[in-house]
């Protein structure tokens, strides 16, 4: 079997870190409402890799994490006048509802970001005992200059990029393109105790902290959707391969976008529909076959014709 690896640019020969087995990586949701029909569609594309793997003998370790702590959660949670916990926990149940409603397998696993605080913090310290990482007022960054081979999964090197292009610029960072591992505590917002103060994990490090500890170093497939290859991929190999010295994914693939009716998704087009909605309307099995009608890495179109 061959696999289209984000990395290399080129279809390689699968071949498991552990015979028969596979070490599988998905990002999943952050769970601050229902998810759409773009997320349907990678969830179902790897569901259905999943699939393929087991059919052909494998036992495959499929780990899919909850991101339940991040600006978006606590926002959301401030407006309806929640805890950001209470949230969390209510669409991870309504996470389970529709992805039961869409055949989609149950992960090995599913991690919530704040089981992991204590790891993740462990991490950011390994990390900054090593030089990776550098703390500002309570904020730990890692240091992107320090990875000499970072911007190797996305094809861009760190003088190509310019300071704000798509990071807001920030005076107290070594360069700009460095990312945070720890947050410090803001008013309003949950917080942890750390060696840097009172805080938060930062998006990246949950994913990294997460796969090490449930699958090991290196892992075999890691997998989301396109829009995920930068920065979050980008720098979940930064940070991964820093602390072990070892390559963290032998394979990368990634689903394209979900337009609808020929235009990008959004809530200001007013064309956004939830799996929810659209599993009201149609057939599981018609909108599965649907989403993987085209290949997993080419644009689809979704209209109701």
């Amino acid at each position: 079997m061959k696999i289209f690896n984000t990395m290399t640019r080129k279809k390689e020969e699968f071949v498991p870190v552990t015979p028969n087995r596979v070490k599988m990586y998905v990002c999943g949701p952050t769970v601050y409402n229902f998810f759409h029909i773009g997320n349907a569609r990678t969830f179902i594309v790897f569901d259905t890799v999943r699939k393929y793997f087991e059919y052909r003998g494998y036992k495959v370790d499929f780990i899919q994490n909850f991101t339940d702590i991040d600006d978006k959660l606590i926002n959301k949670a401030n407006q309806e006048g929640t805890t950001v916990k209470e949230l969390g926990d209510r669409y991870i149940k309504e996470y389970y509802k529709d992805a039961d409603a869409l055949h989609l397998e149950r992960a090995t696993c599913n991690p919530r970001a704040t089981e992991y605080v204590d790891k993740i913090i462990d991490f950011v310290k390994a990390l900054q005992d090593k030089g990776y990482a550098y703390e500002v007022d309570g904020d730990v960054y890692f240091d992107t200059s320090s990875f000499k081979q970072y911007g190797k999964l996305s094809g861009q090197n760190l003088e190509d990029r310019q300071a704000g292009a798509s990071i807001a610029v920030d005076d107290r960072k070594k360069n700009p393109m460095d990312f945070a591992l720890w947050k410090n505590e803001k008013p309003g917002e949950p917080s942890w105790k750390s060696p840097w103060g009172m805080g938060r994990p930062g998006w990246h490090i949950e994913c990294s902290c997460m796969a090490r500890d449930l699958l090991g170093d290196t892992i075999d497939i890691h997998a989301g959707a396109i829009d995920l290859i930068f920065p979050h991929h980008e720098n979940e190999i930064a940070q991964s391969e820093a602390r072990t010295g070892k390559t963290f994914s032998n394979y990368w693939m990634h689903a394209a976008y979900l337009n609808i009716d020929n235009q990008k998704m959004s809530k200001s087009l007013n064309n956004f529909f939830t799996a929810r909605e659209i599993l009201e309307k149609y057939d599981v099995e018609v909108i599965r076959l649907f989403l993987l009608s085209a290949h997993y890495r080419t644009l689809l179109n979704f209209s109701r014709e």
